[in-house]
């Protein structure tokens, strides 16, 4: 019982951790808290949790074929680099054009929001090196072992304390949205300034791996 309890502390502490920097998924949930309400952007949150959690449950059981997938995660991460730029563009153009109405161009769809969270996780590759490395660290200091009791507590730890990571911007930013007065406009300079950065951090992370790879055919020749 109390490895178990150490298990599921450890997945939980490292996914609200993990949670915490700005990322694409937390301040889409922080918009979408600011400009529709805190129950649509928890179902976001909760989607995005739910691909997390099944990435994390496919990485340890298959995680030497998930790391030779190279092109299908180089795939995903121009993707995920397209709906970055999509997401800061949004911003900035909800922020130019504030009536209090204007929305991000990704939020301007009927798609139930735990269905946007599940694609827009789904496509973000970010998670997988992230929990690769994590997994990998707990598996060598034996403080998780190759059991499906022990994966399910992991996972459901990770799926917790991804929950609460987004809580903190989903209710922090509704807070901060409430006590500024016409703070929305100034929100979205904001989130679109983090999504811009976010998208060079992105771009830089893509070209780097592609030297990489480049580098190494060049040695095998």
């Amino acid at each position: 019982m109390g490895n178990t309890l150490k298990i599921f502390g450890w997945g939980c502490m490292i996914s609200f951790l993990g949670s915490l920097p700005l990322g694409t998924l937390n301040v889409a949930a922080m918009q979408i808290a600011i400009q529709e309400s805190i129950t649509q952007a928890m179902y976001f949150s909760l989607g995005s949790l739910l691909i997390e959690m099944i990435y994390v449950r496919i990485s340890l059981v298959g995680i030497d074929w998930v790391r030779k997938q190279t092109k299908l995660m180089r795939w995903m991460g121009w993707i995920t680099f397209l709906i970055i730029i999509a997401l800061a563009v949004g911003s900035f153009w909800a922020a130019a054009h504030s009536d209090g109405q204007t929305k991000n161009v990704i939020l301007q769809n009927n798609l139930h929001r735990f269905v946007l969270g599940a694609l827009m996780c789904a496509i973000n590759p970010v998670q997988i090196p992230f929990w690769f490395g994590w997994s990998t660290i707990l598996f060598s200091k034996k403080i998780l072992s190759p059991s499906s009791l022990q994966y399910n507590v992991y996972i459901l730890g990770i799926g917790i304390g991804t929950l609460l990571g987004n809580a903190v911007f989903i209710f922090g930013g509704r807070w901060v949205a409430v006590k500024i007065h016409h703070s929305e406009q100034y929100i979205n300079w904001v989130i679109g300034g983090i999504f811009a950065l976010s998208a060079c951090l992105q771009l830089w992370k893509l070209l780097r791996h592609k030297e990489a790879i480049e580098s190494n055919d060049q040695k095998t020749i």
